[in-house]
This record gives structure tokens, C-alpha cells and sequence, in this order.
């Protein structure tokens, strides 16, 4: 946990947020600023800045198991909650690129036609 991360505050609770989901390792919940119909985060439970950053995580393996849990949440969120709705997996790492919270996310993107990059 980071002391000043607004991601692991709404992982401890300690501000509120409209959850879709969790498991031990993943929290989902809705964007504030939604950039389509359905705009989820999928956040790891365990802080780590972004995907340049995994070898801060205690071990490859753990590494491994939190990626998979993101797209195993992914696919649940698409089959289970959403009819089986086509999705973008996006995530942003640095500031940059356009990411705003120093905590590793995912953001899930539905319910709309995309353009192509």
C-alpha cells in the first residue's frame, strides 16, 4: 500500500467507490469519468505503479498471478455481468501516456463501437 494512493484508499476503504466486482487480488469499480456506456477499473489489490514497475512485486510468479487475475476478471466481467459484451482492455503507463493514478489499473471499455488506432 501507498500511503497517498487514491487506488489503495478505495482498496482499504477509506474513500467510497461504486464497486462492480472483487476477488483476494482484483477490485472493479466504475470510472468516474466514463469514456464509454461501461467504464470499469480493474484495479490489483497490491500497489505497484504500473506494468514497468512489476519487478517491485515480491516475485515473478506473484507478478504472473495478479496479470492473470486481470484479464480473468476481465472475462468474467464480459461473460457473467455483461452478456458476453465485446471489450478494450487498456491500461496507461506514465504520466505521459495519460495515466493519472500511479497505481497499476486497467481500464475496461464496453458497450460502444470503438475507432481503431
Amino acid at each position: 500500500m501507498s500511503i497517498n494512493c487514491l487506488f489503495c484508499k478505495i482498496i482499504n476503504k477509506e474513500i467510497s467507490s461504486e464497486v462492480i466486482a472483487e476477488n483476494n487480488n482484483v477490485l472493479v469499480i466504475k470510472d468516474i469519468s466514463p469514456k464509454a456506456p461501461v467504464h470499469y477499473l480493474i484495479i490489483p489489490k497490491e500497489h505497484t505503479c504500473d506494468i514497468r514497475d512489476l519487478d517491485n512485486i515480491s516475485s515473478k510468479d506473484r507478478a504472473r498471478e495478479l496479470m492473470g487475475d486481470i484479464v480473468l476478471m476481465a472475462q468474467d466481467l464480459s461473460k457473467n455481468k455483461l452478456n458476453n459484451i465485446p471489450f478494450r482492455l487498456i491500461s496507461n503507463n506514465g504520466s505521459e501516456v495519460g495515466q493519472s493514478v500511479m497505481h497499476i489499473h486497467f481500464h475496461f471499455l464496453a458497450g460502444k463501437k470503438f475507432l481503431d488506432f
